[in-house]
C-alpha cells in the first residue's frame, strides 16, 4: 500500500464518547472474562510502569485512535495517552499513532481490544482512501459506504469511511426511502413501488429506487425520483444511463467495486459509487503496540 495523502477538508469531526463508550466497554468485558487478564497479573508486578506507543507496521490511513486512546481509560484512569496523529492523517511504517504510559499491568490489558479497533478501523479508512484516488484521478464520483457493516459496530465503520475521505450512504433504514429489487417485486413494478413511496413521504424523505436496465430507469425517471443506483452495470451501460438521468436524479452506481472496476466506472459520469466491501472486507492495516524507553 502507497503513503496515502491526508483527508484534509473531508476529515470527519472526533467521535463522540456516547456512541464509542458502551461499544469499547462491551470489548472489554468480553476480553476480560470473568476473572480478568490472569497473565499480567501473574507475570507483571504491580508496581511496575511502562511506556509504549502504537506504531504502524505498514502504511495506510488512521481511523479509530479515540477509540483505542479510550479502551486504556476505561481500563484505568490512571494510563496517560497523547494522540500523535489524529484520525483522518496518513502514516508511514514506524510512524507513531499514540503514546501511553502508565501502570503496566493496565497497558497490557487494554492492549488487544485498543489494537483490535484501531486496526480495523484504519483498515477501512485506507481502502476507502485507495478508492477515492482512483475514483478521483477518473471522474467525479464520490466513494461511499453501504449498511453491509459489522454489527454493532456501523457508527465506527461509518466514522472510518469519512477518515478515508468518503461519505457515508444511509446510517438506518430510517434515513432515506430505498426501493430495491424486492421491494419492485413485492409491489408489483417500479411504477407501482414509486408510487407507493410518494404518497408515504413528506418533503423531507428522499425516495431512491434500484435498477438494471435502461428500460427500467426510463420507467422510473418518467414517475420521478430523487436518486438511481444503478446495480451491476458495466461502464459502457453506465455512460449511456448517465445520459438518460441527463441531471433529473443523481446517479449512483453499485455491485461488484473493487481497485481494478472503479476507476472505469468513476469514468462513466455517476455522482456516487457505493461500496459494501470496503466495511465489510477490508483487510486490517497492521499497528503494534512498543514499549520505548
Amino acid at each position: 500500500m502507497t503513503l496515502l495523502p491526508d483527508a484534509g477538508r473531508n476529515a470527519p469531526s472526533p467521535l463522540p464518547r456516547l456512541l464509542i463508550e458502551p461499544i469499547v466497554r462491551a470489548a472489554l468485558e468480553e476480553d476480560l472474562g470473568r476473572r480478568g487478564d490472569v497473565t499480567s497479573e501473574a507475570v507483571i508486578p504491580v508496581e511496575a510502569l511502562m511506556r509504549g506507543q502504537i506504531a504502524a507496521r505498514q502504511a495506510g490511513r488512521l481511523a479509530g485512535i479515540e477509540v483505542a486512546r479510550l479502551a486504556f481509560a476505561l481500563v484505568d484512569p490512571e494510563i496517560r495517552t497523547e494522540i500523535v496523529k489524529a484520525d483522518g492523517a496518513a502514516f508511514a511504517p514506524g510512524d507513531a499513532v499514540l503514546r501511553i504510559e502508565g501502570p503496566a499491568r493496565s497497558i497490557l490489558t487494554a492492549e488487544r481490544v485498543a489494537l483490535n479497533m484501531a486496526c480495523h478501523l484504519s483498515g477501512v479508512a485506507s481502502a476507502t482512501a485507495e478508492l477515492v484516488a482512483i475514483a478521483k484521478a477518473s471522474g467525479h464520483a464520490d466513494i461511499v459506504c453501504t449498511r453491509k457493516t459489522t454489527p454493532g459496530l456501523r457508527g465506527l465503520e461509518k466514522h472510518a469511511v469519512r477518515c478515508g475521505g468518503g461519505g457515508n450512504h444511509r446510517f438506518g433504514l430510517d434515513d432515506a426511502i430505498l426501493i430495491k429489487d424486492n421491494h419492485i417485486a413485492v409491489a408489483g413494478s417500479i411504477t407501482a413501488a414509486l408510487e407507493r413511496a410518494k404518497s408515504f413521504a413528506g418533503h423531507m424523505l428522499k425516495i431512491e429506487i434500484e435498477v438494471d436496465t435502461l428500460a427500467q430507469l426510463e420507467e422510473a425517471l418518467a414517475i420521478g425520483v430523487d436518486a438511481v443506483l444503478l446495480d451491476n452495470m458495466g461502464p459502457d451501460l453506465l455512460r449511456e444511463a448517465v445520459a438518460m438521468v441527463g441531471g433529473r436524479a443523481t446517479t449512483e452506481a453499485s455491485g461488484r467495486i473493487d481497485k481494478e472496476t472503479v476507476g472505469p466506472i468513476a469514468a462513466s459520469g455517476v455522482d456516487l459509487i457505493s461500496v459494501g466491501w470496503i466495511t465489510h472486507s477490508a483487510p486490517i492495516v497492521d499497528l503494534g503496540l512498543d514499549e520505548v524507553a
